[in-house]
């Protein structure tokens, strides 16, 4: 059997089994007589041994047979659940996924896990005897450990030919090979008359569940099934006592499914991403083409070509898009990690997990929201005693959420700490001159440009989780260059929220197209509310500012020949552009509109000591390039 094709899949399988591992243990410190998460903890580790052993991982296969007997030492209630062993179990989880990695590059992990291996085997050192990881080279064709096989009574006068039907467990990581091992095990028990899809087919993953075996024994139908569920992942064991050829026919008609899902790997979606922008962006030549082409039959043709374009983008994005717990789902851990690094309770809580965002998004998600994570952690929340004389429960409150709000996605990370200390901050911004001397308060804008400036920390000491001025100002510059943007909200005494906006893709998006001076850039449709023509009737003054009365609204004015270093223009009407960013609104003032257009997305170096106006660039359908607002830099 060749293994190789099943090397890109171990680490994906066993990344999923160590993330759910990670969350059981979680569940289990929480209730430790909690029976399902250690069950399901058990079942976890013992797939990812048969899988390792399998592809002749033994550095793999050794350390999870060992977390294995404890795990069933204390499901056998031999061992309680103690803050020892709970540490134990966690330290075992770290190093099973660094030791998954290490064998993924072809390293020899043997080293860095004999120290955890032997733990675990001091701990499982009891009464019974345990059986032993066996070696299995990766040329052969192993089955994973498992109980021995019951021994076989007196022979009957003749073989039984038994029809047997197997449903592999819902899930299960690689699917074929699990099946492989079913098979073989039914070869040790008798001769194998027909297996039925074959055993290519099996190895291909041709099957959705569900195979047959036409077995000749001499062991009772009860044996076999419990030999064969023992190869591990099975769920169901159907054995039928084949008397005549219908029941044969009976295997066929139960032969499995082709299965409907594949794996793509991401690098070809990108490829069809860009491929799709490219598209896009050649779809606008035509439309352009064919405005300028008094052409019946070409115009319809190309509204049927733009059409296809669109449908095609359409499902190139939705087979980008992912939930975000597939990010999310490792933050229960380092919460828990963190929190008892500083000795502070807190009850972690994620909500919208099933939210769905672009790939390469989710993957640029990840590193902000731990800095928000370990900065609630450390600063937001207080000690649980000055909780308590506060008029607190001892246990803190952190949520991480996710929702949908038009075409864009909200993530926050709210606690019910303390809030941050505006005087403190002020302070701090004072010294460094930041602020005038006489300012005497901090509204949220002022809070977040003020935290978001690089090395900005107001941290007495550095600690292993926060207090070196890398926090809020990763996140702000992450977010920023994402085309997306940071809120504060801080009430003191009852604690913070920061919202990240962000658009569903990096690639392609709706923008209002601008034009200033005759150049022409492109504002993201997710931040525009409504445009307006500027009348100066509606123009204000306030504070020095001008602002615009729109209705009952008053929203301050950004001309965007100002921004550019222009002039103003009298000879033409301006248009106002309403924008709004979360609780912010503004009007930013163009010469005029030029339509809306998808945009395909090209990220660009700004210029040195540039104002950040822009995220990035776009090539437009006459093939002119244009600037994209940065909407976030204007509010």
């Amino acid at each position: 059997m060749d293994l190789t094709r099943y090397a890109d899949l171990f680490p994906t399988e066993s990344r999923e089994h160590l993330s759910a591992i990670n969350h059981l243990l979680l569940e289990l410190e929480r209730d430790p007589t909690a029976a399902e998460p250690l069950s399901a903890i058990f079942r976890a580790v013992h797939t990812v041994k048969g899988m390792s052993a399998t592809m002749g991982y033994e550095a793999v296969a050794t350390l999870t047979h060992e977390l294995e007997t404890v795990l069933d030492s204390v499901r056998r209630g031999e061992r309680k659940i103690t803050p020892t062993v709970m540490d134990a179990l966690f330290e075992a989880a770290d190093v099973l996924e660094t030791s998954v990695e290490q064998a993924v590059r072809g390293q020899d992990a043997t080293a860095d896990a004999a120290p955890v291996v032997e733990r675990l085997r001091a701990m499982g050192r009891m009464s019974g005897e345990f059986p032993a990881v066996t070696s299995i080279p990766s040329s052969a064709s192993p089955a994973p450990a498992a109980p021995p096989v019951p021994a076989a009574p007196a022979a009957p006068a003749a073989p039984s030919q038994l029809l047997i039907r197997i449903r592999l467990a819902a899930n299960v990581p690689l699917r074929g090979v699990r099946a492989f091992v079913v098979v073989r095990r039914a070869e040790s028990l008798g001769r194998v008359v027909e297996v039925v899809p074959p055993v290519e087919a099996l190895q291909a993953e041709q099957f959705e569940r569900e195979f047959a075996i036409r077995l000749e024994t001499e062991m009772p139908p009860g044996d076999v099934a419990t030999a064969l569920r023992a190869a591990g992942d099975v769920d169901r064991v159907d054995i039928d006592d084949l008397k005549a050829r219908a029941a044969a026919q009976a295997a066929e008609s139960g032969r499995a499914r082709s299965s409907r899902n594949v794996r793509i790997d991401l690098r070809r979606l990108d490829a069809l991403m860009n491929l799709i922008g490219e598209l896009v962006i050649t779809r606008g030549r035509l439309v352009q083409l064919a405005i300028t082409r008094d052409d019946p039959a070409l115009t319809e043709a190309v509204t049927e070509a733009s059409r296809l374009v669109s449908d095609l983008q359409d499902q190139i994005m939705a087979s980008r898009m992912v939930p975000v717990w597939q990010v999310f789902d490792r933050f229960p851990r380092l919460v828990r990690d963190s929190a008892r690094s500083l000795g502070k309770q807190i009850e972690f809580t994620i909500e919208g997990k099933e939210i769905e965002l672009d790939r390469s998004m989710l993957d640029e998600i990840g590193d902000p929201v731990v800095h928000l994570l370990r900065n609630a952690i450390d600063h937001g929340f207080e000690s649980a005693t000055e909780r308590v004389a506060a008029g607190k429960p001892p246990t803190g409150r952190l949520v991480l959420s996710a929702a949908r709000e038009r075409s864009s996605i909200t993530i926050r990370v709210s606690d019910d700490g303390r809030g941050i200390d505006r005087d403190r901050v002020l302070a701090k911004a004072r010294h460094l001159g930041l602020v005038d001397t006489g300012r005497t308060e901090l509204s949220d804008d002022d809070l977040i440009r003020l935290i978001s400036r690089p090395g900005f920390s107001t941290a007495e000491r550095v600690t292993d989780i926060s207090g070196r001025g890398v926090g809020i100002d990763v996140v702000h510059a992450r977010i920023r260059s994402l085309g997306g943007s940071v809120e504060i909200r801080s009430i003191p005494g009852k604690g913070t929220t920061v919202t990240l906006r962000l658009p569903l893709t990096l690639a392609i998006l709706r923008a209002l197209l601008v034009r200033v001076d005759g150049d022409t850039f492109a504002v993201p449709m997710t931040h525009v509310n409504e445009t307006v023509e500027l009348e100066g009737a509606a123009l204000k003054s306030v504070k020095g500012h001008e602002v615009l009365m729109l209705r009952d609204d008053v929203l301050p004015l950004v001309r965007f020949r100002s921004l550019l270093g222009l002039a103003a223009d009298g000879a033409r009407m301006p248009q106002v552009i309403v924008l709004e960013v979360g609780e912010r609104r503004a009007g930013l003032v163009v010469d005029e509109l030029a339509g809306q257009q998808d945009i395909v997305v090209k990220q660009f170096d700004a210029v040195r000591n540039a104002a950040a106006l822009f995220s990035g660039a776009t090539i437009l359908g006459d093939g002119a390039p244009a600037l994209i607002v940065d909407v976030g830099s204007l509010l």
